[in-house]
């Protein structure tokens, strides 16, 4: 690789680096990201340092191991995940792994993003499931990665973070982005009460006008139960899950379905109590008046 086109990368990293840094995606050491040389060289993010303010002599070459070719500095302590991702994905050839707050709260909640709300997020990502919980910087977080990157571009990884990955190093950082855009609009909506979901018909419209976007996806997406008709089992290793219940509306106001609401029964002292945003928010205004 000309010397001119690996510069490029280096500045490029530092570049999604500050941007991370910026956006708050990562905080203090957090995060990493790399991108495929060739087939056996990958230039990475060093162990250690803030990638807001990284430098271009900063960065590691290893190869596909992991073992360091070239760099004063340490390899990411997480590149064994990034590895991973380039092993069962010839086409992939950068990854970006974050821990944007929102998709991380998700991520510690248990909660996949894979409901059908955008069709922005249905037609490029298709969902975002959870990997396994494995010990950061661990064969166990590799192999849990591994595990769902066969379908996805995007994970959340359990009680951990966000993992990204594309054929060019942007489009692995606008990912991260798309994740932390859609975990928010979520957020919003659910705390409203209600989520609008797409209908499967209007998710399997979306799926077969990829081609038209541009878009290359590694997996088809089950639907909900569609998944016989789409030729595929409905688990998310080895399709795109999305929750979409069928209708003949483009639009199915189902309020939250699939998502645990309190039975309609007398509460007990120990009972848990649900509230919506608004009555929290009145509770707490009564609750300060009531001191004054």
């Amino acid at each position: 690789m000309p010397d001119r086109v690996e510069n490029a990368l280096r500045a490029d990293i530092i570049e999604i680096g500050r941007r991370l840094h910026a956006r708050e995606y990562v905080a203090s050491n957090d995060g990493n990201i790399s991108v495929r040389l060739d087939g056996n060289r990958v230039l990475t993010t060093p162990t250690g340092v803030s990638k807001g303010f990284m430098t271009p002599d900063m960065m590691v070459i290893t190869d596909m191991n992991g073992s360091k070719i070239s760099g004063d500095r340490n390899a990411s302590s997480e590149l064994l995940m990034h590895l991973e991702v380039y092993r069962h994905r010839p086409d992939i050839k950068a990854v970006v792994h974050a821990h944007p707050p929102v998709a991380t709260g998700f991520a510690v909640a248990g909660i996949p993003l894979d409901r059908a709300v955008l069709a922005e997020v249905i037609a490029t990502l298709g969902s975002i499931p959870i990997a396994d919980y494995g010990t950061p910087s661990t064969r166990e977080l590799a192999d849990a990665v591994g595990k769902y990157i066969k379908a996805h571009d995007g994970l959340l990884l359990a009680n951990h973070g966000a993992l990204t990955a594309a054929g060019e190093l942007f489009a692995a950082y606008y990912k991260m982005e798309t994740i932390e855009h859609f975990a928010r609009i979520s957020m919003v909506a659910r705390m409203l009460g209600r989520e609008r979901l797409l209908s499967r018909e209007e998710v399997l419209r979306l799926e077969s006008l990829r081609g038209r976007y541009g878009v290359q996806s590694p997996a088809p997406i089950c639907a909900d139960g569609s998944a016989d008709a789409l030729g595929s089992t409905a688990d998310p290793v080895d399709c795109q899950y999305v929750t979409a219940p069928s209708s003949n509306e483009r639009l199915v106001d189902d309020g939250l379905a699939g998502i645990s609401m309190p039975s309609k029964r007398s509460s007990g002292p120990g009972d848990e109590i649900r509230l919506t945003y608004r009555e929290l928010t009145a509770l707490i205004e009564d609750a300060v008046r009531q001191l004054r």
